[in-house]
């Protein structure tokens, strides 16, 4: 079976089909990277407005053979960026004659590493998800593939925008995390100690959660920036060549936090695989210190090839073909659902 994906979620618009919920046949991403540097992150409106201009022309090139079903995300992510993709996909299914199927754009992230693998989804659980992106640091149990529990997350901010918030601080420009990824490759040396992310317990029993299971990273960056401030700035720590220590250690951090809540998720349940996607999963530090964890806790590490991190089509074409849960005339009456969580 060969899906048509779209995904239009935040500043990505993609389209691609894969066949049968692995192969991928096409793969169409456009990314507005440029237009949104100038204002330090995603603007809302400018990226529904590109979407508008280009969704055509990606999903044309994508459209390289015949397909049997039209896939699209409808949640969670920028309303008025939902709005045309899954206009455009209700169109396109209708016009071709084709059902439609309605995606979850963070499940489709945890599918991510099974595009172009001969794993077979249901061989690889019961799993734990980490979901972890510019919008998400979200920890799941997977008992069975499809059935998720969330048993941790971030309290504040996700990963990825903690890494945009301390590059835009630094003057490192937009998007922060792969030049904090970057830099601090190349940095040998002592790390400054900026606080692990650890939640205090009321809070995080506000989310119904442990706090041993979640981060917070607010802690962190008022850390980041009341160090900067008492160092004199920014320019003056460029200056005087301290910024790739700083973003080392912050991005250490980040890093330390998600593998230690990782581990101790992995302690609480029987698992066969750790099964990790999001746009944040690219950072090398991470993909090292995760396949650590997974050392120690005798379970698999499954990770995306690069190339489908980020926000694709591939992912939401792939995942329908697995859940298609959401078809026909009821995706037809599907509204963009921004704050959509984990569904079983």
């Amino acid at each position: 079976m060969k899906i048509l994906g779209i995904e239009t979620s935040c500043d990505e618009t993609a389209a691609a089909i894969v066949e049968d919920g692995r192969r991928v046949v096409s793969n169409v991403v456009y990314t507005q990277i440029p237009l949104h540097v100038p204002y330090g992150g995603v603007v809302p409106e400018i990226a529904s407005r590109a979407h508008i201009e280009k969704i055509s022309e990606v999903v044309r090139a994508a459209l390289v053979e015949k397909v049997d079903a039209v896939a699209v995300t409808y949640g969670p992510g920028l309303s008025p960026a939902l709005i045309v993709g899954l206009n455009a996909a209700k169109g396109l299914a209708k016009s071709l004659g084709v059902p439609l199927f309605g995606i979850n754009h963070i499940e489709a992230h945890l599918h991510t590493p099974f595009l172009d693998s001969d794993m077979e989804p249901s061989e690889m659980v019961p799993a734990l998800g980490l979901a972890i992106s510019g919008g998400h640091t979200t920890w799941v149990d997977m008992p069975q593939y499809g059935v998720y529990n969330v048993v941790g997350q971030t309290l504040d901010d996700a990963a990825g925008e903690a890494f945009d918030k301390a590059a835009k601080l630094l003057g490192l420009g937009y998007p922060g995390g792969p030049k904090v990824d970057k830099i601090s490759r190349e940095y040998v040396g002592d790390f400054i100690p900026f606080p692990k992310g650890r939640p205090r317990e009321g809070v995080s029993a506000l989310a119904g959660l442990p706090a041993e299971c979640c981060v917070s990273f607010s802690g962190l960056k008022t850390a980041l920036l009341r160090y900067v401030q008492k160092e004199g700035g920014a320019e003056a720590l460029a200056a005087a060549g301290k910024i790739p220590q700083i973003v080392a250690s912050y991005q250490e951090a980040i890093v330390q936090a998600v593998a230690d809540r990782t581990l101790t998720a992995l302690k609480r349940r029987k698992c066969k695989s750790l099964i990790v996607g999001g746009g944040v999963s690219l950072n090398s530090r991470l993909r090292t210190v995760l396949g650590e964890v997974c050392k120690r806790a005798g379970v698999k590490l499954l990770m995306a090839q690069p190339k489908y991190c980020g926000d694709n089509g591939a992912m939401i074409a792939a995942l329908a073909y697995y859940r298609r849960n959401k078809s026909g005339e009821e995706a037809m009456r599907l509204d963009v659902s921004p704050s959509l969580d984990f569904e079983a």
